[in-house]
């Protein structure tokens, strides 16, 4: 009897591994031009493992830059994050200036009361009141910031102000700024002064009339300084540049150094570990790079915590993308490995194949039959697959801004329909080993 395997599962020995198998062009290829082709193919892997970390930054610049809704959906968390909210009480507190000369005050009503039949030291009394006067003032203004900044109407202004200057992180590191962002050098501040005049007039209503005296001038919270920040502009407006294409290029170059490769299949693996290699180096960078920003912050910042918020906000999207990029890697890495000729593969494909003619074969004995999807599935098998990883290699290309949870689901989809497919073949294959045990021979019946 024929093996059900027989018709789709040739042997396959460690020279002629999936993608390995070197074709006619290149056994009757001269020597020169072999060492050419795989010069090239080296070149052009490494240049994708590199530019691929590069890639994810031009992204990072592009869509935080012009995307309105990422970037507002970015920042606007930092309103209600306890950091931010503790400094934009002191900035705000600062800048409500409201000057009470408690002394004057407290001398101004011991006269009074003194001139109303107030004993002396009575009246000596109340003037020792003034220190106490200014203090209370001061707590009143912190009361009435805190309570404001903690409200719903500050994160209202937060994020209108970032909404009109949506492109505010291109704008500090072009070092153009507008609204409520503002570029000096390189310090990069947000002016509360919208919360300083509701704080204002909060203090107003509340009895505290030298408040309404303080001045209408942009109150400034410094959010970052560096003194690199203007050597990196040129950089920064060139990845803005190149960020809708550039992608696709490194893609192209990656494909190209695959196809040219002796052994294809290796070439892609290696590619996909190289790149996810260094993505883990720029990850690394980022974390080193974050200490040592707040190692160096300089006293114009006015607090650190608020430094590491803004911080990990802005660059959490490249995170992201640096995260997805690595297990991207290792996901194609490891799809490649386990099509190779390898032991461990062979054996995980040939357990797979053995459960579905077990199915297959439980199925058709209880009457559950594929009929001719199952033979065409089979007959088609190779690819239907390609077709398969082909869709949901372009729904992962159309996905807007994958994840990490994005590349699961679309692993665990294709699985499913290679189970599927699999599960169809082997019914095709016991249909067809059925109908040909069934069929009467030459002589039979006559």
């Amino acid at each position: 009897m024929t093996s059900p395997h027989a018709p789709s599962d040739p042997p396959a020995g460690p020279e002629k591994g999936a993608g390995d198998a070197v074709g006619s062009g290149h056994r009757g290829g001269s020597t020169a031009a072999r060492i050419a082709r795989n010069t090239a193919s080296a070149v052009l892997i490494v240049l994708t493992c590199v530019l691929v970390p590069i890639a994810l930054l031009t992204v990072w610049v592009h869509d935080i830059a012009l995307d309105t809704d990422r970037y507002v959906a970015t920042v606007s968390p930092l309103a209600s994050d306890p950091a931010i909210e503790d400094a934009a009480i002191k900035r705000i507190t600062h800048a409500a200036d409201v000057r009470v000369d408690g002394n004057e005050a407290a001398s101004d009503i011991a006269a009074w009361l003194q001139a109303q039949g107030l004993p002396p030291k009575a009246a000596q009394a109340v003037k020792g009141l003034g220190p106490q006067l200014d203090s209370a003032v001061t707590d009143t203004v912190q009361k009435v910031a805190t309570r404001f900044v903690r409200s719903d109407r500050f994160e209202k202004i937060w994020t209108t102000a970032n909404r009109d200057a949506h492109a505010a992180v291109v704008h500090a590191l072009t070092g153009q700024g507008r609204g409520a962002i503002g570029v000096n050098g390189g310090t990069v501040t947000l002016n509360v002064g919208e919360a300083v005049e509701q704080v204002k007039q909060s203090l107003v209503d509340a009895g505290l009339s030298p408040a309404a005296a303080i001045p209408d001038v942009d109150k400034q919270m410094v959010l970052v300084q560096s003194d690199q920040l203007e050597k990196i502009r040129g950089g920064a407006h060139l990845l803005d540049v190149i960020g809708n294409w550039f992608p696709v290029l490194v893609v192209v170059i990656g494909a190209a150094g695959v196809l040219l490769a002796h052994r294809r299949r290796r070439a892609l693996a290696r590619t996909a570990l190289g790149a996810a290699f260094a993505c883990l180096i720029v990850a690394i960078v980022l974390v080193v790079a974050r200490r040592y920003y707040l190692d160096h912050l300089p006293p114009q910042v006015q607090s650190e915590a608020a430094a590491a918020a803004v911080f990990d906000t802005l660059l959490h999207f490249l995170k992201v993308s640096l995260r997805t990029a690595i297990v991207l890697g290792v996901v194609i890495a490891l799809g490649a490995y386990l099509i190779g000729p390898g032991r461990l593969p062979l054996a995980v494909r040939g357990t797979s194949e053995r459960a579905a003619d077990s199915a297959a074969r439980w199925a058709y004995a209880h009457q559950v039959r594929t009929g001719r999807a199952g033979t065409w599935a089979q007959a088609h098998r190779r690819w239907i697959a390609l077709a398969a990883l082909l869709i949901v290699a372009l729904v992962f290309a159309l996905w807007n801004h994958p994840t990490v949870l994005t590349i699961l689901l679309l692993v665990l989809i294709l699985l499913a329909l290679l189970a599927l497919l699999a599960l169809l073949a082997a019914s095709g294959r016991v249909t067809t080993e059925a109908e040909r045990v069934a069929a009467p021979g030459p002589g039979d019946g006559r």
